[in-house]
């Protein structure tokens, strides 16, 4: 069942939800209003390699904006940390963003329960989008969950910033092998 915004805001004074930083104002009726941190990734590589790690080099976002062109793939990040201890979280764009023609987050959106991040962004745009940090890009909406909660543990547990895939760390065994 999806939280209303009374029950966000709830749920972050008791410390179930935590979004950090947190404005009454950005809470909507079933969601929260996130925005873009300041930084971009974007992979080097013309061909990523799954058992590989990619090379990328970082963006910083001026204040004065940046032009995010067609046909290339970014990585950006939430400014909030973001999450529930006791709920699932999911991410979504905008309308308004979306209605640029601007993707932010289209193949990765549930946060499992006790996920307490800044979010990786994936982020594509149809037409040349000129994009700010801070600005609000996205919402999260909340889920009750049922059973016995299991807190987030995977490779990206207690992310704070924009993080580029670690899915070569799959590839690798423990003595550092190719498996």
């Amino acid at each position: 069942m999806i939280l209303t915004g009374d029950e966000i805001k709830a749920e972050v004074e008791k410390g179930n939800i935590i979004i950090n930083p947190f404005y009454v104002e950005r809470i909507e009726p079933n969601s929260y209003g996130f925005r873009l941190g300041k930084k971009l990734l974007v992979y080097n590589d013309k061909v990523l390699d799954v058992k590989k790690t990619s090379s990328y080099s970082e963006i910083e976002i001026p204040e004065s904006g940046y032009c995010l062109e067609p046909n290339k793939f970014y990585l950006g990040s939430t400014l909030e940390t973001m999450g529930g201890k006791y709920h699932a979280s999911k991410l979504f764009a905008s309308r308004s963003v979306s209605c640029l023609g601007m993707w932010i987050h289209f193949s990765a959106p549930l946060g499992h329960t006790g996920a307490l991040i800044r979010w990786t962004l994936e982020i594509a745009v149809t037409n040349p989008v000129i994009v700010y940090p801070e600005m609000t890009i996205g919402k999260i909406s909340f889920w009750s969950t049922q059973g016995e909660p299991v807190d987030y543990s995977g490779k990206y547990t207690s992310s704070q910033d924009v993080i580029a895939s670690k899915i070569s760390t799959e590839y690798t065994s423990s003595r550092g092998e190719d498996m």
